[in-house]
């Protein structure tokens, strides 16, 4: 498996430049690459990356996607003067040349190249390319919007071509509509692309009917074009991750591609005056995250938009953060969508139910967009005139969001600690696990009998029992207190090492703690008090505990052809964990499992975007070959196979709707339909 992430950036870059007055084009200015670098280098993330130079682009390659006739039209640039810049320029809708820009632009689709090389090849893992001018607006023969050459476009036809690739996922989380690789790629199943974008109906620009839910695609590519419009300003965290968990993610695991590419626009964060949304930074980290799960990893990121300087350099550092392994923040607000996007998310399921099969028994209808269609009309009687207002109000307000984001970096960002993974050397564990896991020194018989009679004697019975605690104890007390960031331990007893787990780390002080348990649990804590979570994953429900918000029992088997757990750990697990926000990630394995290795390991691999990658997992000891699959996510030195993708019966999918709607007043997250 490859490790490092790969930055690609070339300050010549930054040399293309407006010469001439315009209030649409200002915005794009060069410091928006050179502050980004120069806010990873303040984080120290520069020097942890594999550097990878830049190159131009050839015509060959830039010909995979635009015409002859675009290409010749650019390269004519390079000798014009000012007044003939101008000229050319105001052909296109939002575009600027500069004498230097054919050159940049070259570069920019080069270094796409470059890091798509360097994924592909296995010199790295992942990576991001720093470029400009961004690519996403441009068409096969226009520029549009800053944008000469479709970067990204021109990667996914070239890892086509050079590699063979058959399967490639485009995620476009810019807040504008990338129509111009919606139109390359429309009639190609081999290119799934998904964007979301600000649209207000169709009042916000690119304007096009095309942006909407409906576009799924043309011909043989229909099913493989995701528009997910936001209807209104304002969206945030909570918009963002409802998006994945109920339309991207689904999608993503059945497509399986085989390399994923992100047009990273930052103008959908918080500050930006193009987006006006407020999304803080720390959402592209577990934007990221998710994303580094699929492909086995092979993750290229590529700079769009994003005219705010310092939400957009805090956005560039949490993504590169991500890609290099560390642990994620815990994000920040409310955990709970709005209706508007709520509304967005069950129109896309609507219209795409024809074409996946994860999608198949799902409960989906069309929505009117109620909660933002009388608005609209309340605008087309406004005045004009307070559009110039806002603007002005924007400006002012820009000192606000640096120091907000300034306060917000602070408060969300902490010491990565100096050991990722920890185990005990019991039962040579160290022969079967990851060589990243660290091994730590078992605690005392002593300090164990002490700890244990004076806090958990009512659970412990037996000599045997007590002495099987001392690796649970050590693991977790280093997580505690932030020693190591996750551990795992085996158990002869795994839902008695659970139960003292849970009571041990609320004692510690920990206010929510997530406990998601496979197979019979056969001790289940008190959890009336919010403070302990429970998911109880087993084949038949528990006859002695009645459900209620912090006990769920889910009742699952997997399918015997593959794993079909991904529509549970999307549709139910994630939204419910995310909404409840933990501060600790117990996952714990007994007896009598209903689920494979594969399932439990895509768990453990997409909860580590909660509780700052806090997990603590315990295992029954018989189960060497998932620890060593759990140990694997845990260090993330690798993506571990989710297996076979098995659409959910009917059955099952109506499971997770019965429990979707006896939740989601309490757990917000699982809202997915307008019918609340």
């Amino acid at each position: 498996m490859a490790s490092g992430t790969a930055l690609i950036y070339d300050e010549e870059m930054t040399t293309h430049k407006l010469l001439w007055s315009d209030p649409i084009c200002d915005i794009e200015v060069p410091e928006r690459l050179s502050s980004s670098y120069e806010q990873l280098r303040s984080y120290h993330l520069v020097e942890r990356c594999v550097h990878v130079p830049a190159r131009e682009g050839s015509e060959e390659e830039i010909l995979l996607v635009h015409s002859l006739e675009h290409l010749e039209v650019a390269k004519s640039t390079r000798t014009m003067n000012e007044e003939e810049l101008k000229r050319v320029s105001e052909n296109y809708d939002a575009f600027f040349f500069h004498p230097s820009t054919y050159h940049c632009a070259r570069l920019a689709v080069g270094a796409t190249l470059q890091l798509v090389d360097a994924v592909m090849s296995g010199r790295v893992r992942n990576g991001m390319a720093l470029v400009r001018p961004p690519g996403h607006h441009s068409q096969r023969n226009a520029a549009n919007g800053f944008c000469l050459f479709n970067n990204v476009a021109i990667a996914a036809e070239y890892a086509k071509l050079k590699y063979g690739l058959q399967r490639i996922l485009i995620v476009d989380w810019d807040v504008h509509h990338g129509q111009g690789t919606q139109y390359i790629f429309e009639e190609d199943p081999s290119v799934l692309y998904f964007s979301w974008h600000r649209y207000e109906h169709q009042e916000f620009w690119p304007s096009l009917k095309e942006s909407d839910y409906n576009a799924v695609g043309l011909g043989k590519g229909k099913g493989f074009n995701v528009n997910l419009p936001w209807n209104k300003v304002g969206m945030g965290n909570s918009d963002y991750l409802a998006a994945f968990f109920h339309v991207l993610l689904p999608m993503a695991f059945e497509f399986d591609p085989e390399l994923v590419l992100v047009s990273s626009g930052y103008d959908s964060g918080i500050g930006d005056p193009e987006g006006q949304m407020n999304a803080t930074p720390e959402v592209f980290a577990h934007l990221t995250h998710f994303l580094m799960q699929l492909a086995n990893g092979k993750l290229c990121v590529v700079l769009e938009g994003g005219y705010h300087l310092k939400s957009l350099g805090e956005s560039v550092c949490m993504t590169v953060k991500t890609l290099l392994g560390d642990p994620i923040p815990q994000i920040t607000g409310e955990m709970t969508p709005c209706l508007s996007a709520v509304e967005s998310i069950q129109n896309v399921r609507a219209a795409h139910k024809p074409y996946w099969k994860w999608l198949a028994y799902e409960d989906t209808s069309f929505l009117q967009n109620l909660s933002t269609k009388s608005h609209l009309i309340k605008k087309a009687n406004s005045d004009p005139s307070t559009e110039h207002e806002s603007k002005i109000t924007n400006n002012n307000s820009t000192v606000k969001v640096d120091r907000f984001l300034e306060l917000h970096m602070k408060s969300i960002l902490f010491p990565v600690p100096p050991i990722k993974t920890a185990t005990t050397g019991s039962e040579g564990s160290e022969h079967f696990l990851p060589e990243h896991v660290q091994l730590v020194k078992e605690m005392d018989k002593t300090e164990i009998k002490a700890l244990v009679s004076d806090f958990y004697a009512d659970l412990v019975k037996d000599d045997k029992t007590l002495l099987s605690l001392g690796s649970m104890f050590v693991i977790l007390d280093k997580i505690l207190k932030k020693e190591v960031c996750n551990g795992i331990a085996a158990s002869p007893t795994a839902a008695l090492s659970a139960a003292v787990a849970l009571r041990h780390s609320v004692r510690f002080g920990f206010q929510r703690v997530l406990c998601v348990f496979f197979g019979d649990m056969q001790m289940i804590p008190d959890t009336e008090d919010g403070r302990i979570l429970i998911i109880n994953i087993c084949e038949k429900e528990h006859s002695g505990k009645t459900i209620c918000k912090h006990y769920i029992s889910l009742n699952w088997k997997e399918d015997a052809e593959g794993n079909d757990f991904f529509s549970a750990v999307l549709g139910f697990i994630l939204p419910v964990a995310y909404s409840y926000q933990p501060n600790l990630t117990v996952i714990a394995v007994g007896p009598n499992r209903s689920l494979g290795i594969n399932g439990i390991s895509l768990l453990v691999a997409l909860l580590q975007g909660l509780a700052e990658s806090r997990i603590f997992a315990v295992i029954e000891e018989t189960e060497k070959s998932l620890m060593q699959s759990v140990a694997k996510a845990l260090v993330g030195a690798s993506t571990p196979p989710f297996g076979i993708y098995v659409p959910p019966s009917q059955e099952k999918v109506y499971k997770i709707k019965t429990l979707r709607d006896q939740f989601q007043q309490e757990w917000k997250m699982l809202q997915c339909s307008g019918k609340l």
